[in-house]
């Protein structure tokens, strides 16, 4: 079936899309192609920059169903009653890769999943992995700069990473999780999804509750060894994205159980870890998950560069309910992401179809630049106003945090338990045999590429100082690979 003439951007019909016009057969090109200069110019602009991090990913459409009644601690209304629903849109990621890197490689999993609720958007965006390699945003440049290609080399070098987590222990928790059997996951489907940051949430009566996320794969885990990642990233790049969407297709929609620990603020205070430190996790036995909802993933993208590329989401886009906590990575974020994609898609990002809210229309008096529709059309730009124009509630969406003390660049509070090694010993001495060794044949391959002698030292005494055991172990496989 015909779809019509095709036309310029502009909707004039195209006369001829075969051949340029030039002045007489043979001669130069002339400027007043418009549709030469339109579609050359349009090309030269078809790949906005890539993310700087998570630049490889993929996204679906699907729902978020309620299963408990969590109105005792959370007045957001996508949360309020047993059996709601919401739509969603959740872009799976690597970290380090470029736009054209491979899917089966060992890294991080980002999980930044959009719930399009009737109060606006909130967005969740965390990784597969419950912890990170670093406390505090003002590290995390650096620690990027480490995973990213050497301004000399222009590859990823194995002595700027060690280097780095050597001289950063409380990264040992997450290189434990990185190099351990979930480092590289089968596909999207059969890993879990976690929030990693502590949130606020509060109630109706105003009280305040930290809440972890965790999104537990239905699918059931399943991981890839070095050699099957290594062996499927040179024959089928596209992997992961390819066994999303063609789950989707086939009706076979990926879910995943909703769980939450929550915290009573007043523990806080005299937690044994400080609650709001990345790099560690509250136990289950201090904290038990609860379930509270399924994810389910059950349409695809119409178009990859529209939905998924130019999709945007924001730590930032909180909901009434539902806030920030004092997490150092976790505020340095509120800021990182949205001035990301103002550079990276364009100031008006939030009125793409993908990132739009979808019960609620965005009322704001900010107007023109890169993207601007013209939605306002000639309401007024500013506020208070007495033309009916939008107003302020006078109820924040979370509550506020006590502070006291001088200002300065502090690290964060110590709690009893607060090394940066215990919880990554605790995981190890949970791991079965054959995990241990495939953790530590998978470290020591890579620490053995390192140039210095006082490099692989160090990276080894952090897992020493998590368990004896595990340093041991590691540095007999290193002296092994390094002769």
């Amino acid at each position: 079936m015909t779809q019509g003439p095709l036309t310029t951007e502009a909707g004039a019909p195209v006369a001829d899309n075969q051949n340029s016009e030039t002045a007489g057969v043979g001669g130069p090109v002339l400027v007043q192609d418009q549709l030469l200069l339109e579609k050359l110019a349009h090309f030269n602009r078809e790949r906005i920059p890539e993310r700087v991090v998570h630049a490889r990913g993929a996204g679906a459409y699907g729902t978020f169903t309620v299963t408990r009644d969590v109105s005792q601690w959370t007045r957001a209304k996508f949360l309020s009653e047993v059996g709601k629903e919401t739509e969603t849109f959740l872009r799976f990621s690597t970290v380090a890769g470029n736009l054209g890197a491979a899917d089966a490689v060992r890294d991080p999993r980002g999980w930044a999943l959009k719930f399009y609720t009737e109060e606006g958007n909130y967005d969740l965006v965390g990784n597969n992995t419950p912890v990170f390699f670093i406390k505090d945003a003002i590290k995390f440049p650096d620690f990027i700069h480490t995973q990213k290609r050497d301004p000399y080399t222009g590859s990823q070098e194995a002595d700027n990473v060690w280097d780095f987590w050597g001289l950063s222990p409380e990264s040992t928790h997450q290189v434990t999780w990185l190099f351990g059997d979930r480092g590289i996951p089968a596909s999207y489907r059969h890993m879990n999804g976690y929030g990693s940051h502590t949130f606020q949430w509060n109630n109706e009566a105003g009280e305040v509750f930290w809440v972890k996320y965790h999104f537990k794969t239905d699918q059931g885990i399943k991981n890839l060894t070095q050699d099957e990642a290594n062996r499927l990233a040179g024959e089928d790049p596209d992997s992961h994205q390819r066994d999303l969407r063609e789950a989707i297709e086939r009706g076979d929609f990926p879910s995943w159980t909703v769980q939450v620990q929550i915290m009573p603020a007043a523990d806080a205070a005299n937690y044994r870890f400080n609650p709001f430190d990345l790099t560690k996790v509250w136990p289950h036995e201090d904290y038990p998950p609860i379930e509270i909802g399924k994810l389910e993933l059950n349409r695809n993208p119409e178009n990859i560069f529209a939905e998924v590329e130019q999709s945007i989401f924001s730590p930032a886009h909180f909901v009434p309910g539902i806030g920030p906590s004092p997490d150092k990575m976790l505020q340095g974020r509120l800021f990182a992401y949205g001035d990301a994609h103002r550079y990276r898609v364009g100031i008006n990002a939030d009125h793409l179809p993908v990132n739009r809210p979808h019960a609620t229309e965005a009322r704001t008096h900010s107007r023109d630049g890169f993207l601007y529709d013209g939605r306002h059309k000639g309401a007024k730009n500013y506020e208070p106003n007495s033309f009916g124009g939008p107003h302020q509630t006078d109820r924040p969406l979370w509550v506020g945090s006590a502070v006291t003390g001088a200002t300065g660049d502090h690290a964060a509070p110590s709690h009893a338990e607060d090394s940066d090694f215990v919880q990554a010993g605790t995981l190890y001495r949970l791991m079965s045999e054959g995990e241990k060794g495939r953790l530590v044949e998978n470290l020591a391959g890579f620490i053995a590429k390192v140039s210095r002698d006082d490099i692989a030292e160090r990276a080894i005494d952090n897992f020493r100082q998590a368990d004896g055991d595990f340093g041991k172990r590691l540095e007999a496989a290193v002296q092994a690979l390094r002769g």
